[in-house]
C-alpha cells in the first residue's frame, strides 16, 4: 500500500483515501447534480454550487487512516449532508463490521433499525473514547494534555483512544460508548457523527475557543454525550482548554 505523510508522520493518506474520495464525490454529484462536496482529500471550488439552499456534502473517505494503514479494525467512511450549514442527513459505514449508521431529520438508525439508547450511567461508571492528546496537542497544550488524560483515566470507568472521531461518535449514538471529546478536529471528522448523536437523543456541543461558528460541527472541538449524560470532567476539560487556547 502506498502511504504518504501529509503534514507529519501522524497525518497519513493513502491511494485508497483518494480513490474513495473520487468515487464518493462522483456518485454524490450524480445523485444531486447541483450539490457540492467538502472532503478531507477534496474541496470543490465552483462557487456557483455554493449558493444558499444548495446541498453540501461533507466527506471523510477514510476516517481513521492511521488505523487502516496499520491494520487496526477501527476506521470508517463518513458522509454528512448540510443545507446552509444545518445538518440534514448522515451516514457512517464501518467496512470491517459491516455496520451502517445513518440519520435523517426524524431519527438515527443502525442497519435500518431506529437507535434508542437508554440514559447513560454516572461518570464513574461511564466509558469515554477520545483521540486526545495526540502529538500536536501535546506540543500545543503542554503539561495540561497529559494532566487531562490522567484525570479522565481516574474519573471514568474506562478510557479508550481509538483514533477515529467519526466512528467514536457513531458508537455514542448507538449507546456502545457513553461520551467522546475532541479538541483538534476538522468538519469532515465530526459532521456525520454529530448529526447521528443528536438524532439518537444525545448531545453534541461544539467548542470554538472564543471564536464564533455558524454551527457546532464547524467548531475545532466538541463534547458528545449519550442521552442524559453531562460529565463534569469533560466540561472542566473544555473550559481549561478554552482558557489556554483563547487569544
Amino acid at each position: 500500500m502506498q502511504v504518504e505523510e501529509k503534514t507529519n508522520t501522524h497525518d497519513l493518506v493513502t491511494r485508497i483515501d483518494r480513490q474513495s474520495q473520487e468515487l464518493i464525490t462522483r456518485r454524490l454529484r450524480q445523485a444531486v447534480p447541483d450539490s457540492w462536496v467538502l472532503g478531507e482529500e477534496l474541496v470543490e471550488t465552483d462557487a456557483g454550487t455554493r449558493a444558499p439552499g444548495k446541498v453540501q456534502w461533507i466527506v471523510d473517505p477514510i476516517d481513521g487512516t492511521s488505523n487502516f494503514v496499520h491494520g487496526i479494525a477501527f476506521f470508517c467512511v463518513s458522509i454528512a449532508a448540510a443545507i446552509d450549514d444545518q445538518l440534514v442527513a448522515a451516514a457512517i459505514i464501518d467496512p470491517v463490521s459491516g455496520d451502517e449508521f445513518s440519520a435523517n431529520l426524524d431519527a438515527a438508525y443502525l442497519n435500518g433499525t431506529v437507535l434508542q439508547p437508554g440514559p447513560r450511567p454516572e461518570q464513574a461508571r461511564a466509558n469515554l473514547m477520545t483521540d486526545y492528546p495526540g502529538a500536536e496537542s501535546m506540543l500545543k497544550d503542554g503539561p495540561l494534555a497529559m494532566g487531562l488524560l490522567g484525570e479522565w483515566i481516574q474519573g471514568f470507568a474506562t478510557v479508550r483512544r481509538k483514533v477515529s472521531a467519526a466512528l467514536a461518535l457513531a458508537h455514542v449514538a448507538a449507546g456502545w460508548c457513553d461520551a467522546t471529546i475532541g479538541f483538534d478536529t476538522k468538519v469532515w471528522d465530526v459532521a456525520a457523527g454529530a448529526h447521528l448523536v443528536r438524532m439518537a437523543g444525545g448531545s453534541y456541543r461544539g467548542l470554538g475557543y472564543g471564536a464564533q461558528f455558524a454551527a457546532d460541527h464547524l467548531c475545532p472541538g466538541f463534547i458528545a454525550q449519550g442521552p442524559g449524560a453531562d460529565y463534569p470532567a469533560l466540561n472542566s476539560a473544555a473550559e481549561r482548554i478554552r482558557e489556554l487556547r483563547t487569544v
